[in-house]
C-alpha cells in the first residue's frame, strides 16, 4: 500500500549565529527554519526566506530527527549518513550509518567549568544512543507498523505524517520529536528504528522473490541486559521484539510476525561481578502486571502461545514455575502456555530435539497462518503469534524463532505455488536464510547485551559446532565484562535518548546533577590492592632462579592478598559494577539493597 506523503531526505543545513535553515536539497517546496536563541521552528514557503550566508555554505544531511535538551540547551539532532538495505513494499529503506547533534548555544560560557564536563559526558551518552547498531528509517515507508497493521487501519491514517501515524512503541526518535506533531513539520520529521532490517532478492524455480526480515525493538522497558528485566506495572516487559517475516512476488505480499520479551513476571538479576547472578522474583502482583501484558498482546496480535524455553530445574526453575503459576491464575482465554526446557532437550548437542517442540505448536502455527494480500486486497489475516522467550529473549529465543519462520516460509511458497513440496532442496535460499537470521541474533543481541548471539552456528549450519562453542565462550567471557563495567553509562544513554531522563533547568547548580556521583573508596582501593598482589605474586614465582623458604614466604603472603582481596570484592560485587547513573529505573535502590537470595 502507497504512502501519499514523503519526507525530505537529502537536505542542506545552513547554520547561522541565531538560526538554523533546512533546505531540501530536491525540488525545494518549502524550508525549515530554528531560532537558536528561542528555540522555536516553523516551516516557510521555499523563497519566502533569504538564507544570509553563500549559498555553498551548508551541511549535507540526510534526515532531521528532532532536538534534544542537554546541560548547554537545546541541541540538533540530524542523520548525516546512510546506507541503502533495499526497497521493501516499493519504499527505499535505509540503515543509519552516522549522526550529528548541534547546539543551539554559541558557547559554553554560561556553563561552570563542572557543568561543561557534565555536558560533555551527556553529549556522549546521545552520540553512544545513536551509534548503536541497527537504527533504520525510510523516506516513504512506515517501518514501525506489519504489513497487517497497515491493511487494518481507516483511510484517514494514510493521510496522517508517517510520524504521527507510527506505533509509539517503536519509534525510537519519538523523545526527539516531541515538540514537531504539527503538520506543517510532517515531511521534515524522520522516524526511527531500532532492531534489524534485511532485504533479499532471491529466485526460487523461476520466480522472482524479495523475502526480507525486519524486527523493531520496543521503546517501553528499553535497557541493556542485566539492569532490564521482568515487567512494570504498566504491563510491559524489557526486551520486547516484534519480528516480521516479508515475502513480495509482484503485487503478492505475505507476512508472518513473531514476538519476544522477557518473562512478564516482576523479576530481576542485578549484576554483583559474579558471572551469573542470582535472579530474584519480587514481592508484587505478578498476576495483574502478566495479564496487563497478555491483555495488550491479544488486543494487537490475537491468540497467543507462550514458548518458555528456560531450564525446569535449577537456577532458572523458580521463574519456570512463577510464570506457569500467572498463566495458571490469570486463565486467559486464548493464552497457552507451552514449556520447553532448551538446554535439557538438547544437551550434548542434540538439537534434532528441537523438532519435538514444533510438533507440539504445529497445530497452532496452521490455526493462526499469515497475512496474505494480492493486488492490495487482502486473502488471509494472522490471527495468533508465538511468544516466544528465554531469560535474555535473546539466544535459545532466536533459534526457535528461526525454526518457526522456516516452516512459514516453505507453507507460504507453496501456497503461491513457488514450490511444490517438503523435498525440494533450495541451497541459495537456505544458506540466505540461515546467514540472515544468525546475523539478526548478533544484532538483536548487541543491541541488548553488548556482544554478538549465542548458538548462532546452529541457526548458520544447521548443526551445533565446536568452533561455535568456543566463540560463544568468548562472547560469553565479552558478555561479562561489558554487563558489570561497561553497561551503566549504556543503559543511561538509552534511557536519555528515549527521555526516560530528562535533564532540568539548573541541574548542575541550583539542582544535584546525578553524573557527580561519588565511588565509594573501596571502588579504587581494592581493585589497586588487587593488581598489586597478583603482580607480586607473578613476581615472586617467576623471577627467583631457586626457590629459598624466604621465596615461599613471599609466594604465600602475595597469594593470600589476592585470596583474601578477591574475596571482599565478590562479596561485596555491587560496589564494583557500573551502575547508571541517571536512575531512570530507580535502580539506586536496587544498588544499595543486600545480595538476593538465589532462586
Amino acid at each position: 500500500m502507497a504512502d501519499r506523503l514523503f519526507i525530505h531526505d537529502d537536505i542542506k543545513l545552513y547554520t547561522t549565529s541565531d538560526k538554523f535553515y533546512l533546505e531540501p536539497t530536491i525540488h525545494p517546496t518549502e524550508i525549515m527554519v530554528i531560532d537558536r536563541v528561542t528555540g522555536e521552528a516553523v516551516v516557510k514557503e521555499y523563497g519566502t526566506v533569504k538564507i544570509p550566508i553563500p549559498a555553498n555554505a551548508y551541511k549535507p544531511v540526510c534526515g532531521f530527527l528532532g532536538t534534544i535538551k542537554l546541560l548547554s540547551g537545546l541541541y540538533l539532532v540530524v542523520a548525516k549518513y546512510r546506507i541503502l538495505m533495499g526497497k521493501l513494499n516499493g519504499h527505499d529503506i535505509y540503515q543509519l550509518a552516522g549522526s550529528d547533534i548541534i547546539p543551539y548555544a554559541r558557547s559554553n560560557t554560561h556553563l561552570s567549568n563542572k557543568q561543561i564536563e557534565d555536558n560533555a559526558t551527556y553529549e556522549r551518552m546521545v552520540r553512544q544512543a545513536l551509534d548503536t547498531p541497527g537504527i533504520y528509517f525510510s523516506y516513504g515507508y512506515d517501518l514501525t507498523h506489519t504489513l497487517q497493521r497497515l491493511h487494518s487501519v481507516a483511510p484517514d491514517f494514510h493521510k496522517m505524517s508517517i510520524t504521527n501515524r507510527a506505533d509509539p512503541r517503536f519509534l525510537w526518535n519519538g523523545f526527539l520529536l516531541r515538540d514537531y506533531s504539527d503538520q506543517m513539520f510532517s515531511k521534515f520529521t524522520l522516524p526511527l528504528i531500532q532492531g534489524f532490517v534485511s532485504i533479499n532478492s532471491v529466485v526460487v524455480n523461476g520466480h522472482q522473490l524479495t523475502w526480507s526480515l525486519v524486527s523493531r525493538r520496543s521503546v517501553d522497558r528499553a535497557g541493556t541486559r542485566f539492569f532490564m528485566r521482568g515487567v512494570d506495572a504498566q504491563g510491559n516487559v524489557a526486551n520486547f521484539v516484534e519480528t516480521e517475516q516479508i515475502i513480495e512476488r509482484g503485487g503478492e505480499k505475505s507476512s508472518f510476525v513473531q514476538t519476544r520479551g522477557s518473562i512478564p513476571l516482576f523479576w530481576s538479576q542485578y549484576p554483583n561481578i559474579k558471572y551469573k547472578p542470582a535472579m530474584e522474583l519480587a514481592h508484587e502482583d505478578h498476576v495483574a502486571a502478566y495479564t496487563k501484558h497478555l491483555r495488550d498482546q491479544q488486543q494487537r496480535y490475537g491468540n497467543q502461545v507462550l514458548v518458555n524455553l528456560i531450564d525446569q530445574h535449577g537456577k532458572e526453575e523458580a521463574l519456570e514455575r512463577g510464570f506457569r503459576a500467572a498463566v495458571a491464575a490469570a486463565a486467559l482465554p486464548g493464552v497457552r502456555y507451552e514449556p520447553f526446557d532448551f538446554h535439557a532437550e538438547c544437551r550434548g548437542m542434540r538439537y534434532y530435539r528441537l523438532t519435538v517442540l514444533t510438533d507440539r505448536i504445529a497445530h497452532e502455527q496452521t490455526e493462526f497462518g499469515y497475512f496474505l494480500s494480492r493486488g492490495g486486497t487482502v486473502l488471509l489475516r494472522q490471527s495468533g503469534v508465538f511468544r516466544t522467550n528465554c531469560v535474555d529473549c535473546l539466544d535459545r529465543t532466536n533459534v526457535v524463532q528461526s525454526l518457526l519462520a522456516r516452516l512459514q516460509l516453505d507453507a507460504a511458497l507453496r501456497l503461491l505455488a513457488v514450490t511444490s513440496g517438503d523435498d525440494e532442496k533450495h541451497p541459495y535460499l537456505d544458506k540466505l536464510f540461515n546467514n540472515v537470521w544468525a546475523d539478526h541474533a548478533d544484532m538483536i543481541s548487541t543491541q541488548y547485551s553488548g556482544t554478538g548471539a549465542l548458538k548462532t552456528d546452529f541457526t548458520r549450519t544447521g548443526a551445533r559446532t565446536h568452533l561455535g562453542l568456543v566463540r560463544d565462550g568468548i562472547n560469553s567471557l565479552t558478555r561479562y565484562y561489558k554487563n558489570n563495567f561497561s553497561d551503566g553509562f549504556r543503559q543511561d544513554s538509552i534511557d536519555l535518548i528515549l527521555g526516560k531522563y530528562v535533564i532540568s533547568d539548573g541541574e548542575g547548580n541550583s539542582l544535584p546533577c546525578p553524573l557527580r556521583r561519588d565511588r565509594d573508596w573501596k571502588y579504587i582501593t581494592f581493585p589497586s590492592v588487587l593488581l598489586v598482589a597478583v603482580s607480586m605474586f607473578c613476581a615472586s614465582a617467576a623471577l627467583p632462579q631457586r626457590y629459598t623458604s624466604e621465596v615461599l614466604l613471599y609466594l604465600m603472603f602475595w597469594g593470600a592478598a589476592v585470596t583474601a582481596t578477591l574475596t571482599f570484592i565478590c562479596r561485596h560485587g555491587k560496589e564494583f559494577v557500573d551502575w547508571p547513573r541517571l536512575d531512570a529505573g530507580g535502580l539506586a535502590a536496587a544498588r544499595a539493597l543486600p545480595p538476593p537470595q538465589s532462586l
